[in-house]
């Protein structure tokens, strides 16, 4: 577990309880309790728990979900992040198709595959990616397959190898404006390089759709924000998710404000005029949102009768 230590830098604003717009109920359900009993039984690593995600009931009972590959230490050390970060163990070469057998006998619907940053690896683990991705369309050919990447250093040979294993979506995030990202993000994670991968991914011949996620309520302007709405669109991005930051622990960067959801309206309101396909905005909306996921898979279908 990474220490105090790297987290000794200038905190933000010192946030009050949590409104009553963040409470949510405890998840319960018939089809809930069926993905936790098999992803117990199969030792899936799921982000939806790790993460502690607020729509675990809304996604597990609508049948999607989130796993992280790689192992759970990540090479960076974002300070908006929960994740151990250190020297991680060496890639197992059976995850993939471990991974596609669980997501099988869960019977997704939809599934987004996920990692930790691997810097230590050649590729940054895209082929690794890659190999998931192949073994999910194989296994479960009627699971629709985000995948939620690293930036791979933006080195493009990497980005096209996860392109050309064909996800059906796949997504990068910003996670915040331009001005915050030094004190948010690690500093091998740039806004341009970001915004570059986006627009590298969506160039690419597979004709993939692109998603991104911004995190808000970090100290940034709404004409910052509006700004990043607008680059993410340069870039090609079809789907956009905003969501609240919130501190993990008290050694990460500080919530600066709680964003009341009229504003996250708003935020929905200005981000659909610039012609983004979907924008899902809420206090509790993640990367991975059961409404995103929902519409990406009603445009997966529309394909497949096309």
């Amino acid at each position: 577990m990474a220490t105090p230590d790297r987290f000794a830098l200038p905190q933000l604003a010192e946030s009050t309880r949590k409104p009553e717009w963040l409470k949510v109920r405890m998840p319960h359900g018939q089809e809930y309790e069926r993905v936790k009993a098999i992803v117990r039984k199969t030792g899936l690593a799921t982000v939806c728990e790790e993460a502690r995600c607020p729509n675990i009931a809304e996604c597990w009972g609508g049948g999607t979900a989130t796993v992280m590959l790689m192992g759970e230490i990540c090479t960076r050390a974002c300070r908006f992040c929960h994740v151990k970060v250190g020297a991680p163990p060496p890639l197992d070469p059976e995850e993939p198709g471990n991974l596609a057998l669980a997501v099988k006998a869960l019977a997704l619907e939809y599934i987004v595959v996920t990692s930790v940053n691997r810097d230590d690896r050649p590729d940054g683990g895209a082929s690794h990616f890659a190999a998931a991705i192949r073994a999910l369309r194989r296994e479960s050919p009627r699971t629709t397959v985000e995948v939620l990447i690293p930036d791979f250093k933006g080195v493009e040979r990497d980005l096209a190898t996860v392109a050309e294993a064909r996800p059906h979506v796949v997504a990068h995030n910003i996670e915040t404006v331009e001005r915050l990202t030094p004190t948010v993000r690690d500093r091998r994670a740039g806004y341009r390089q970001s915004l570059r991968v986006l627009r590298t991914l969506k160039d690419r011949p597979e004709q993939l759709y692109t998603k991104s996620s911004i995190m808000v309520g970090l100290g940034e302007t709404e004409d910052e924000l509006v700004q990043t709405f607008r680059d993410l669109r340069e870039a090609g991005v079809d789907v956009l998710t905003l969501g609240q930051y919130l501190q993990p622990s008290q050694y990460h960067l500080r919530v600066a404000r709680f964003v009341p959801p009229a504003d996250f309206d708003r935020y929905k309101q200005v981000a659909e005029t610039m012609g983004f396909l979907y924008v899902a905005s809420g206090p509790l909306v993640r990367s991975s949102y059961r409404a995103a996921e929902f519409f990406m898979k009603g445009l997966m279908e529309q394909g497949r009768h096309a």
